[in-house]
């Protein structure tokens, strides 16, 4: 191979190496808005059985709770000790887990009373959790995702997510969609869709404007927290710590 082809191929290579797609980016438009407890301090959310499951955070404002999506009442409710910081919720069968935030261990409830039953532990924190048909998956912040099997809660493995080879770190509330976990990414207005199979971010839900700011409260109004899947019907709910509304979107790409 002469110089010329050589100093050909090596551009040729850099190019090529130039153009990796950027992960693809995405907008929203609001279907429906619902009303949402605005003292609800939301770490985990989900949908299942025609009702709305909400677990919150603080200590001494901590608690799990089945309520009407379209209406916000609530049906049950039951408060943590009011040392205890809560944070995420799965339900899997007749049980019910939720996560606290440093105190290394999770409560486990009865489903349908929403009597403690039990605790299991974890070593580091507690952030959210989410399931598929097999596992159920938690957050600790941490650019890794823990799969644990649901009959011990006993971890097996770890999911490391990336964004084009890049870490991503504050991994928070999660949900399972479609084949893809949903993470909203704290601190930010995007929820990270992740691959399972290879950690990899395949998109990103831009939600900046979501809450219109006479909704916003100084001081009160918190980070975009909350995402709530109904498969039934296809219906994608998200909200915030703190939020006085809960949006039904559907997903657009961004311009």
């Amino acid at each position: 191979m002469d110089l010329k082809t050589l100093l050909f191929s090596f551009l040729l290579a850099c190019a090529a190496s130039s153009v990796r797609a950027a992960t693809p980016v995405y907008t929203y438009q609001v279907v429906r808005t619902f009303p949402h407890d605005v003292g609800a301090f939301t770490e985990g959310l989900f949908y299942e059985d025609g009702v709305l499951w909400e677990s919150t955070g603080l200590p001494g404002h901590s608690f799990v709770r089945k309520e009407m999506l379209d209406t916000g009442q609530v049906l049950q409710q039951h408060d943590l000790p009011s040392r205890d910081f809560g944070e995420g919720i799965v339900r899997w069968g007749g049980l019910l887990y939720q996560l606290t935030w440093q105190e290394h261990f999770g409560y486990v409830y009865d489903a349908r009373s929403l009597a403690v039953r039990a605790q299991f532990h974890y070593p580091g924190e507690g952030w959210a959790l989410t399931k598929d048909a097999r596992h159920i998956y938690m957050s600790d912040g941490t650019p890794d995702l823990r799969v644990l099997d649901p009959r011990t809660m006993g971890e097996e493995r770890r999911i490391h997510v990336t964004d084009e080879g890049r870490p991503v770190s504050n991994l928070n509330e999660l949900e399972w969609v479609k084949g893809e976990i949903y993470a909203d990414i704290w601190q930010t207005n995007l929820i990270a869709r992740i691959d399972p199979a290879s950690g990899h971010v395949v998109g990103w839900i831009d939600l900046a404007g979501l809450l219109p700011r006479a909704d916003i409260t100084p001081g009160r109004t918190d980070v975009l927290n909350g995402i709530a899947y109904d498969a039934a019907y296809d219906r994608l709910f998200v909200t915030g710590k703190n939020w006085p509304k809960l949006f039904q979107i559907t997903l657009k790409p961004r311009p």
